[in-house]
């Protein structure tokens, strides 16, 4: 009966442990702030909805000076994504990124282009739910000499009253739960993700 008691506590503890996780993940993820400041690059994790239309409008408005829009649909062509218009910034520093197909991969194709480019800092796009495992993925697998500024975009999917949605609750866990993996993931991995040394010919 004792050892019942004991594993029942510890269950306990482990739930409020990780509620308190979870909210502060939360808190965080809404706390998140874009900031104004120019970068070597913009890079965009397409998919959701808004991410581009911002990347293409902070990119004309010079804030960085290349576009890299990752993990695009093999069959998009770049004129469907970013249409020429008079008078604005034309499109010679957008680059599309057409062969990974989740967050990870998004991270490490998107490095090759960094270390090509000599990328020193770069704004990084997704939307808010996705934000806080973009940022650690990419910092793990990028150069470490790499600056990197989250820059979040809202989506209707997202309440910000998370707690009074059931669907925002749901987004909001499962990216907790993704995010704690990916954590631990990278307590061992995150060295052998790294480039040792520039790629030669990139």
């Amino acid at each position: 009966m004792t050892v019942v008691k004991g594993l029942f506590s510890l269950f306990v503890i482990f739930l409020v442990i990780l509620a308190v996780l979870f909210v502060d993940f939360a808190y965080k993820t809404f706390s998140l702030r874009p900031r104004m400041v120019k970068a070597d690059a913009i890079v965009v994790l397409t998919g959701g909805r808004g991410r581009v239309e911002e990347g293409i409008r902070l990119y004309r408005d010079n804030q960085a000076r290349w576009l890299f829009l990752v993990g695009v649909d093999p069959s998009v062509r770049k004129g469907e994504l970013f249409r020429e218009q008079p008078g604005l910034r034309n499109g010679e520093g957008v680059i599309l990124e057409k062969v990974s197909r989740n967050t990870l991969e998004n991270a490490i194709y998107a490095r090759e282009l960094v270390v090509r480019h000599q990328i020193r800092s770069l704004k990084l796009i997704t939307s808010r739910y996705h934000m806080k495992r973009a940022t650690l993925i990419f910092r793990s697998v990028l150069p470490k000499e790499v600056t990197i500024y989250p820059y979040p975009v809202d989506s209707s999917n997202l309440k910000e009253a998370w707690w009074n949605d059931g669907g925002s609750f749901r987004l909001l866990f499962t990216e907790f739960y993704k995010y704690c993996l990916f954590r631990v993931f990278f307590l061992f991995g995150s060295g052998e993700l790294r480039p040792m040394q520039p790629v030669a010919g990139l």
